[in-house]
């Protein structure tokens, strides 16, 4: 028996080794389309998080867990957007994992307003331009990091998706200079879209939850001080969440007395197929015209 034993101690550790690392792991479904556009077939690439889960909750289990200290590469947002995985993935970093915290690489900017002011916003993806730097990071890290990794496929890959960006990028600005300057204000469910805003010279109006954070509430003085700002400014339209725009609608109604349309968007998480935002290029394109049409559309 002891015999037997002194023989599986060795195997457990090689097990754990460098050597046997394998994969490379994704937090968000977001980062995760990114990372296969780049790595294509030349590698393994697991995505933890499922379609249409928020990123601020979805949590993993113990085996997936496991699978961080076993990967070659752990790409995530960072910033304080995972926050159900954020020590799993701290955990992995001091076991030697090559860790990428995405958002950090962006040139992030702070939160403009409310309970979040001054802390870094970690919703890059709404602006393409700082998604192509996102690209150029997953795919130099891929290829630094990633053993056996055929580096001229990641780099041919990360050519044409960076040309697909440059395109998409392009196309959303031609698409929000369609919407009248005075019209150019956003009122969402929680704050996601700073980049985008400072990119494409929105004004936010307001977040009905006044957080960064899904997991946040909004008090009844947070709704009655959106409410009086949206009709102030005149909004046509408030953006939430595809999930659930009509419990926003529901609780403006009832709590502070605003009827204003309400538009669903895919704010931080790619749907199934077929959901109409199943990778990132659709959710951009998708979401660029719903808010072209309800900031164009009649005013409240």
């Amino acid at each position: 028996m002891l015999i037997v034993l002194a023989l599986l101690v060795p195997s457990i550790a090689a097990c754990t080794s460098d050597g046997e690392r394998s994969g490379i792991m994704v937090t968000t479904n977001i980062l995760g389309d990114l990372t296969r556009a780049v790595v294509g077939d030349a590698a393994e690439v697991t995505v933890l998080m499922e379609p249409g889960t928020d990123p601020h909750s979805f949590g993993i289990s113990a085996r997936q867990a496991a699978d961080f200290e076993r990967a070659t590469l752990v790409v995530h947002n960072g910033l304080g957007l995972e926050e159900g995985v954020a020590r799993h993935v701290q955990a992995a970093a001091s076991a030697g994992v090559p860790t990428l915290a995405v958002a950090e690489r962006v040139d992030p900017i702070d939160y403009a307003s409310d309970e979040s002011a001054g802390r870094p916003d970690p919703h890059f993806w709404t602006d393409p331009a700082r998604v192509r730097t996102a690209v150029e990071a997953i795919s130099a890290e891929v290829i630094d990091r990633v053993d056996g990794i055929d580096a001229g496929t990641v780099r041919a890959n990360t050519a044409r998706y960076l040309g697909e960006l440059d395109q998409l990028d392009r196309w959303m600005t031609e698409r929000f200079a369609t919407i009248p300057p005075e019209r150019k204000q956003l009122v969402t469910d929680h704050h996601v879209f700073g980049y985008l805003a400072q990119r494409f010279g929105f004004r936010v109006i307001g977040a009905v939850i006044p957080s960064g954070t899904t997991l946040a509430s909004p008090s009844a003085s947070d709704l009655d001080e959106l409410a009086t700002a949206v009709r102030a400014a005149g909004v046509s339209a408030i953006f939430a969440e595809s999930s659930q725009p009509d419990r926003l609608s529901r609780v403006l109604a009832e709590h502070a007395g605003l009827q204003v349309r309400v538009i669903g968007l895919h704010t931080e998480s790619l749907t199934g197929p077929g959901g109409g935002a199943a990778t990132y290029l659709a959710m951009a394109r998708a979401n660029t015209d719903a808010i072209v049409t309800g900031l164009t559309g009649p005013t409240t």
